[in-house]
């Protein structure tokens, strides 16, 4: 059968099982949009090239498949660096297709010429171009194979406008299985000795490559064999937090007595994710303990530090090959595993953040997320951007498993709402809630288009403090009572909501939070609640220390303190 390189793109796409690409069109790649107009594959027209590559993450992240992106030549590609970036330092499966100038046009200073290689080849896994319409089949199964390989990541493909009108005979090809990473038993024999042995171990989980399967069993595991499991940065969905193994998540925002515990541990055992500088609060804590480490790519290149045993396995294949876990248990009690529990249960006990006599203003984030947490659906899925905003949903928002967070690891600001959208696109049936500030949120708010075009009806929790509360809070410690290009002016984002057809409500004070999120949950629509609070809110808790500059202080009763807990080094964060 002959047929375009560009319909013989989207033919291999439909091998791979894709339901969707997240795309902004451009004339480079007209004949793959051609090729998606009678295609199974449903094309979302997003209105950024930023949004759309978030969206693709998001796919991915909540699938475990590679997300698809398309975006046209030079600006275009610009605007989705971003996603790349956020794949690349995640470790999210993306493929991102660019369309680029004709091949006679190259190296002529063309109309939105670049070098594809140039831009990407440093936060992607590879960077191809179809030359040769013949391999157009051939190197959509390599990206999407390399994407899921290894250590996952985004793979970058160029597309010139004319080899794509190119005619060909060549047909779609099978998709290579990826060779599964099975721990040997020897590896497996050698963990059950270091667990047994140790006093005070600790289980690390995060990065993708969880399923619900995997999460449920290694949570019963580290229960019996009185393990206890904390999560990396943004991946608290790795594992229940109904297991009583559950400890909390590490970095930004985590409880002082985690962090201390990270310090009191004798064994630390990663799986999914490596020590890296957020966890360990800038590589000062954990460095000394007994370090087994459970990655596929050989260079485990997200770890710094001690390693001890490194398992080439991923979450699922490590979790097939636990050891029996009184084995691993050892003479080891539960008052480890329980202290711990106990410590991240008081943590995310959710409570008012002023006292009766405070002059705050605006709403009490605490109480409004303690209502966010009751009332929303258990199997709910969370989206973030970056900022301060977030932490209160850290805190107090749990999850039942993996799939239920989308969150920028890299700390990119705007992924919230086109991640939120993606959610609901993915999952119609389930509750998607995004939870970003107001910096974050006009970051890619545009968004919203699409979902009222699909029928998507995410819930969007704007917090609205009037600055960048992020940088305002590292400008209090290091230029105190020098505030500077940190304020921001905003509109009405409940009335915005509306005009996309959604519902809106702009919130105050904290008692009329339940009553608006019953009524924006009650829509149907897409709905925003725009929540007032006032600039010297900080999230519960305490910095890092190493942002802070102070030994660690374990106010994990949740009273306010002067300067946030965390969020602090969240990119740029707001």
């Amino acid at each position: 059968m002959s047929r375009t390189a560009g319909h013989l793109i989207v033919s291999q796409l439909e091998q791979h099982g894709v339901r969707r690409v997240y795309a902004v069109p451009g004339e480079s790649f007209l004949d793959v949009l051609d090729g998606l107009y009678d295609s199974p594959i449903e094309t979302v027209v997003c209105r950024h090239e930023g949004g759309a590559g978030f969206m693709a993450l998001a796919e991915a992240r909540l699938t475990g498949q590679p997300g698809i992106a398309m975006v046209t030549r030079g600006p275009g590609a610009a605007n989705a660096m971003i996603a790349v970036h956020t794949a690349w330092q995640d470790a999210t499966p993306l493929v991102l297709f660019v369309g680029l100038i004709p091949v006679a046009d190259r190296e002529r200073d063309s109309f939105q010429e670049f070098s594809l290689s140039g831009w990407f080849s440093t936060t992607a896994k590879r960077v191809m171009v179809l030359d040769d319409e013949h391999r157009a089949a051939e190197m959509v199964a390599e990206a999407m194979r390399l994407a899921s390989a290894g250590r996952p990541g985004p793979v970058v493909i160029g597309l010139p406008e004319d080899v794509l009108v190119r005619i060909t005979d060549a047909g779609p090809v099978a998709p290579r299985a990826l060779p599964a990473a099975v721990p040997s038993p020897a590896s497996m024999e050698e963990l059950a000795g270091r667990l047994a042995a140790a006093e005070r171990p600790l289980l690390v989980v995060g990065g993708d490559g969880w399923t619900p399967e995997a999460a449920n069993t290694l949570a019963a595991w580290a229960e019996e064999a009185n393990v206890p499991a904390a999560a990396d940065w943004r991946a608290y969905d790795a594992v229940p937090h109904s297991s009583g193994a559950w400890a909390g998540w590490l970095g930004y925002g985590r409880a002082d007595t985690l962090a201390a515990r990270l310090d009191e541990a004798d064994l630390l055992v990663f799986v999914g994710c490596g020590r890296s500088d957020v966890l360990s609060d800038g590589y000062t804590r954990g460095l000394k303990a007994e370090t087994a480490v459970v990655l596929p790519d050989p260079d485990a290149a997200t770890h710094a530090g001690r390693i001890d045993q490194h398992i080439l396995a991923g979450p699922a294949e490590f979790t097939a090959a636990l050891p029996e876990s009184a084995t691993a248990r050892g003479s080891r009690g539960p008052e480890w595993l329980q202290a711990l529990a106990a410590d991240q249960r008081r943590y995310a006990t959710a409570r008012p953040d002023y006292g009766p006599d405070s002059t705050a203003r605006g709403v009490d984030l605490g109480e409004a997320f303690g209502v966010l947490e009751r009332t929303l659906p258990a199997d709910r899925i969370a989206t973030y951007g970056a900022g301060n905003a977030t932490i209160w949903g850290h805190r107090y928002l749990s999850h039942t498993g993996p799939g239920t967070l989308v969150g920028p690891r890299n700390g990119a600001m705007g992924l919230s709402v086109p991640a939120a959208v993606a959610a609901a696109l993915v999952h119609p049936d389930r509750q998607v809630v995004a939870v970003c500030g107001d910096g974050d949120f006009l970051m890619n708010a545009q968004e919203l288009a699409v979902a009222a075009a699909h029928g998507a009806a995410p819930l969007v929790i704007v917090v609205d403090n009037g600055i960048y509360g992020t940088i305002v809070q590292h400008q209090q410690k290091h230029y105190p009572g020098r505030p500077s290009g940190t304020a921001m002016a905003n509109p009405d984002f409940a009335g915005w909501m509306r005009t996309f057809g959604g519902h809106g409500e702009r919130v105050e004070a904290t008692a009329d939070f339940a009553p608006a999120l019953e009524r924006a949950l009650a829509s149907g629509r897409p709905a925003l609640l725009h929540l007032l609070t006032d600039p010297e809110t900080m999230p519960p808790g305490t910095a890092n220390e190493a942002l802070q500059g102070s030994t660690a202080v374990n106010n994990d009763d949740g009273a306010p303190a002067a300067l946030a807990a965390a969020g602090t080094a969240d990119g740029a964060a707001r």
